[in-house]
């Protein structure tokens, strides 16, 4: 072979190379709903996956609450113009599940990129509530969450209550009397909770192993119907009802408004996300302790799992394969066992696998933060009954719970009258969520 042509074979390569590291990347776009400290991370996610990927570009957009991104998602996907990826709390995973033609699943994303994907390497609880019976997953679980007790130590002191973790409340019974210990201590707010139908409904059932709802809560079809009118819910609830009379509960709103009063230092007890972990580090201003959500001593098998709560990824149907190529990119990113323990440390927010919470814990994570595996340790294990909640229409089945539970607050309904109504209105949606799948 002449040295002319070898040269000339040298410089042809020489500007394909050239014309692919000057390629434009594929643009990929992500819609989201974290705000504020949780925000932060997802903007430094993002940055560190666009270095690491120089042949994707993400872009990420905050599109205002859970509900109103997965309205503008599901909005978007009609209209043609759907983000790459769409980020759902997952009390909209059925509704997803059901839009058929709007979504591509992610364990086939990732397949047809080359990456293999082992169920087992996953946190059980985790990867069983965004799969399907036959083991597939269908969307990313990025911020997966769980409820967990906050107490704020330093007002346990001042009332006089032991703060070591071994003498901390466990059942309901114990945290009804540091409540009144700590009202008889002069707070305003003993305790308070978020999320109301999540943390009292929803992972109060996993947590008991009790049934929400038939057929494994949703697990088994469309078909199913709720179950939150059993004699141990109405125990619970005429309990709240009773503190909350008592002023030892106190009733802040809905969604995360109580999350707030915790970090303020307001409120001395507080039962809500493990995702708010990142906003109480920033915040607060006292000793404090992540503990495991409190259960009912005597009932079979109590306590079990917690709910999952936060969101998943999805990717979003229509898109081309340079598009889909890249969107598997990120969940490949995502799924890097550092990656994941670094996520998890940072906001409170479950590690997906294993691995990543193996990391976190050779760190020295958990020493230094006595508390912040509590989430994790309560999901480790699953039941038919406890596996999760994933009904159609969910969310507007939490919008039912907060309605019929105000009135309890309010003194305008017994416990029983607003379980009853919650039972009835929220198998109309149940009913027309089968009806319109159908």
């Amino acid at each position: 072979m002449s040295k002319k042509f070898v040269a000339a074979g040298v410089m042809a390569a020489s500007l394909m190379a050239a014309g692919a590291a000057s390629a434009a990347p594929t643009e990929i776009t992500m819609w989201h709903a974290m705000a504020n400290t949780l925000g932060d991370w997802v903007a430094d996610v993002t940055k560190d996956f666009n270095a690491k990927t120089p042949q994707c570009h993400l872009t990420s957009t905050y599109k205002g609450s859970y509900d109103q991104t997965m309205t503008s998602g599901i909005a978007a996907h009609r209209a043609g113009r759907s983000p790459n990826i769409l980020q759902v709390f997952e009390v909209g995973t059925a509704t997803m599940m059901f839009s058929k033609g709007a979504i591509v699943p992610v364990g086939e994303l990732l397949d047809k990129a080359g990456y293999e994907f082992n169920p087992k390497d996953y946190i059980p609880a985790v990867y069983g509530y965004y799969s399907t019976a036959d083991g597939r997953m269908l969307s990313y679980p990025f911020n997966s969450s769980t409820t967990v007790l906050y107490l704020n130590l330093t007002k346990f002191k001042n009332a006089g209550l032991p703060t070591e973790p071994d003498k901390l409340p466990r059942t309901w019974p114990e945290i009804e009397k540091a409540a009144k210990a700590l009202k008889a201590a002069g707070e305003t707010c003993p305790m308070t909770t978020s999320w109301m139908g999540w943390t009292q409904l929803e992972s109060f059932s996993t947590w008991h192993n009790v049934e929400y709802a038939t057929l494994n809560n949703g697990f088994g079809g469309t078909g199913a119907r709720l179950m939150v009118n059993s004699p141990l819910h109405q125990r619970h609830l005429e309990n709240l009802a009773r503190m909350a009379k008592e002023g030892t509960f106190v009733y802040k709103g809905r969604g995360n408004l109580a999350d707030a009063t915790f970090y303020s230092g307001e409120c001395a007890i507080n039962m809500g996300s493990s995702g708010s972990l990142g906003n109480i580090r920033r915040n607060a201003k006292f000793e404090y302790m992540t503990m495991p959500m409190p259960y009912y001593e005597g009932v079979p098998d109590a306590p079990q799992n917690t709910a999952i709560g936060g969101a998943s990824l999805w990717a979003m149907a229509g898109k081309s394969d340079e598009q889909n190529r890249c969107v598997a990119e990120f969940f490949h990113y995502l799924s890097d066992p550092q990656v994941q323990a670094n996520n998890h440390m940072r906001t409170g927010y479950l590690p997906v696998t294993q691995k990543a919470f193996e990391i976190a814990k050779a760190s020295g994570y958990y020493e230094k933060n006595p508390g912040a595996d509590v989430a994790v340790k309560q999901m480790l294990k699953t039941t038919d009954k406890s596996r999760g909640i994933r009904l159609g229409y969910l969310p507007n089945i939490r919008t039912i719970v907060d309605e019929e539970f105000e009135k309890i607050w309010s003194g305008k309904a017994t416990a029983k009258e607003a379980l009853d109504a919650v039972v009835r209105r929220g198998n109309e949606q149940l009913v027309r969520f089968e009806r319109v799948t159908k």
